[in-house]
């Protein structure tokens, strides 16, 4: 039998066994188990798994799955302040041919309104600091962790009006926060929290379930903890957690980052790439705009909505006058497809690989009552053109073909666009190149090497890769070298 190992901090646990009937009392009894009066802050740590949010190879599989060799999150009720440290490593599902995985240390926080992340320094960098980034999109998740954590969970209910009804043998606990947030908790016969649900907003999903599992309590000196918890996003698991270790009132002091408190500044840069096609820069994540004779298409609308919006200005001032009749999707990865809804509402036509369309019209027609978008507010239908293999857009002059990746483990329904007369590819994920300077990878990344392939395979004379990551427009020779194609073996 496995032993579980508590930190001591000095606390009684009050332990109730059995089960016992419950009644409207069963929120104190609840909070008395797990010490939530004397529990002001709380560290808890162990192993399991990870599995990355909205970038499932497939809109019918799971989450990928990341080993988690160690997490450790920290928790101050008082200041509504946490921080969740994970060293992981991506596994490889059967079938699929990913890149060699290395070694992920994740530093993340959130201190009441804000969030950010914190990085080391690269090895050998001149300047030592850490990289601070500020994470606005995450501070619904990171603030549901911490009121939906066991001792979080039932302090938020004492204060706040919790309402709570029979059901069966368990309780159900109901309360609401900032006048948005519901949350809806189970307490079973031995006064434990075992469920909880709230739910927070995504781009892609809209109001979206966010569910915590709990079993195993344990007693440690603050009260009772469970040893394994299970989070659930969208219906998949993002954490499986077995707890190790659980400490009471750890000393946290969290104090939010300066770099966190800015408001993130959307910036979009048209590089001119040939005549009426220009390349969309100035954050993490590019878009290609091509110019037809009484339309723009665009290639990728990704993140999310204040990115589109920004595309949707620069391109007034780019190329005026003409509308963006159809927005091409590379894939369904919620950081690549986040965005595609404020183009629906534009009145774009959504061009994408046939399996996203039933995915898009499901997840799309979800509400998104918690932070309404443009599409929220207009319900429009949205229109689209689904294809397998290749579809081409032309207008008499200009074509562009868009073409299915195939065999690519990055994602099922994968494709990337060519100009024919600029010869110029347009790609997401498959080839990310480096900055000029950076060292050569020491493994050949499958992706590349696959979209190289496909290259080949479909005969496309490549002068130029715009990559909707990056910091470089690249040749085809850029490629081969970082695959370890040599002119000898073309």
């Amino acid at each position: 039998m496995n032993k579980l190992l508590y930190r001591t901090a000095g606390l009684t646990a009050l332990i109730f066994t059995g089960c016992s009937s419950l009644h409207q009392n069963s929120i104190q009894l609840a909070s008395d188990a797990a010490g939530v009066t004397n529990v002001k802050s709380i560290e808890f740590s162990g192993t399991g798994r990870w599995y990355q949010f909205g970038q499932a190879p497939n809109p019918d599989l799971p989450w990928p799955p990341f080993a988690v060799k160690s997490y450790t999150a920290d928790i101050n009720y008082e200041t509504a302040s946490a921080r969740v440290q994970i060293s992981r490593l991506q596994e490889i599902e059967p079938g699929r041919n990913r890149p060699q995985p290395t070694e992920q240390k994740v530093d993340q926080f959130i201190s009441g309104a804000y969030a950010w992340n914190v990085a080391p320094a690269a090895a050998g960098a001149a300047n030592a600091t850490p990289s601070i980034t500020t994470q606005p999109a995450a501070i619904e998740e990171r603030a549901a962790e911490i009121w939906a954590s066991p001792q979080g969970f039932l302090r938020a209910a004492q204060s706040h009006q919790a309402r709570v009804e029979d059901k069966g043998d368990n309780s159900e606990v109901t309360f609401t926060l900032d006048g948005k947030y519901r949350y809806v908790g189970t307490l079973n016969g031995k006064h434990q929290l075992t469920n909880v649900k709230t739910w927070i907003d995504n781009p892609v999903l809209g109001d979206t379930l966010v569910e915590t599992q709990y079993s195993e309590y344990k007693a440690f000196d603050g009260g009772l903890f469970p040893s394994h918890i299970v989070r659930l996003i969208g219906g998949y698991p993002v954490l499986d957690l077995n707890v190790t270790t659980v400490t009471a009132n750890p000393i946290l002091n969290i104090p939010v980052h300066a770099e966190a408190t800015k408001k993130p500044n959307i910036i979009v840069a048209a590089n001119k790439l040939a005549d009426g096609v220009y390349y969309l820069t100035g954050g993490t994540h590019h878009s290609v705009a091509i110019e037809q004779l009484n339309h723009i298409v665009l290639v990728e609308a990704p993140q999310n909505e204040e990115r589109s919006l920004a595309l949707i200005e620069k391109l007034k001032e780019t190329i005026p006058n003409k509308p963006i009749k159809y927005v091409i999707n590379t894939h369904a990865h919620f950081d690549h497809s986040g965005g595609l809804r404020t183009f629906v509402d534009a009145g774009a036509t959504i061009v994408t690989h046939q399996p996203n369309q039933a995915y898009y019209e499901k997840i799309w027609s979800a509400p998104h009552s918690l932070n309404p978008d443009n599409l929220e507010r207009s319900k429009k239908t949205a229109s689209f053109i689904s294809f397998d293999g290749k579809q081409v857009i032309s207008d008499g002059k200009r074509n562009i073909e868009i073409h299915a990746l195939a065999g690519n483990s990055h994602n099922d329904a994968f494709v990337a666009v060519y100009l024919p007369k600029e010869k110029i590819l347009i790609e997401a994920d498959a080839y990310t190149p480096q900055a000029s300077n950076a060292p050569a990878p020491t493994s050949v990344n499958p992706y590349s090497l696959n979209l190289y392939e496909n290259i080949q395979r479909l005969k496309l004379d490549v002068g130029q890769i715009a990559a909707l990551h990056g910091p470089r427009v690249v040749t085809l020779g850029d490629l081969r070298n970082v695959i370890g194609i040599t002119k000898a073996s073309r």
